[in-house]
């Protein structure tokens, strides 16, 4: 009977946490648009960010284990990531002070953005509200300089993410776009 009650609880967590976020953008359409605050307090939107590759990720909380791996992750590649035309910004629904002393504490030289509402998080599909708590959930797109969805992760693993993004990006990069 416990058995029962824990799946029926498991399954009424999991249709309220999709029920909050709309689905992921599709590969090969236009990025949801966006403006937020990063953590020095300056507007950050979708369009200034054209031109270049975006790795545009959201992240659940800030200075937790596997947020600040995947952070500095992103920091150690940084060289290689400019290097092959890409910028960095991470998205949470922590507020930009908080995304202030993480960058401070870890030295991350990318923009934080502060989703404080879910409001972007939402538009990619990565918004989880499990009625006790919300965060935004592990996921990152590839952006394209003309602002398309190039590639979508789901499943992040935040000890290879950083790679494999350098990776996709060289394959990217070498093949014809259309």
């Amino acid at each position: 009977m416990m058995m029962i009650k824990q799946v029926w609880l498991f399954l009424l967590l999991a249709l309220c946490s999709l029920a909050w976020a709309d689905e992921v953008p599709v590969v090969g359409s236009m990025a949801p648009a966006f403006v937020l605050s990063d953590q020095g307090g300056r507007d950050v939107s979708l369009d200034s960010l054209r031109g270049k590759w975006l790795v545009l990720y959201f992240y659940p909380k800030n200075d937790t284990p596997g947020c600040t791996e995947e952070a500095c992750s992103f920091r150690d590649d940084m060289a290689q990531l400019t290097a092959l035309g890409a910028q960095i910004v991470g998205v949470s629904i922590d507020s930009a002070a908080s995304n202030a002393e993480f960058a401070k504490k870890y030295h991350l030289p990318f923009p934080l953005l502060a989703d404080k509402d879910g409001d972007v998080a939402r538009r990619y599909g990565a918004y989880a509200d499990w009625m006790v708590t919300r965060f935004a959930r592990r996921y990152t797109f590839l952006i394209d300089p003309q602002g398309k969805i190039a590639k979508a992760y789901l499943k992040v693993d935040t000890s290879k993410h950083s790679a494999e993004i350098i990776a996709d990006l060289k394959q990217l990069s070498s093949s014809p776009r259309k």
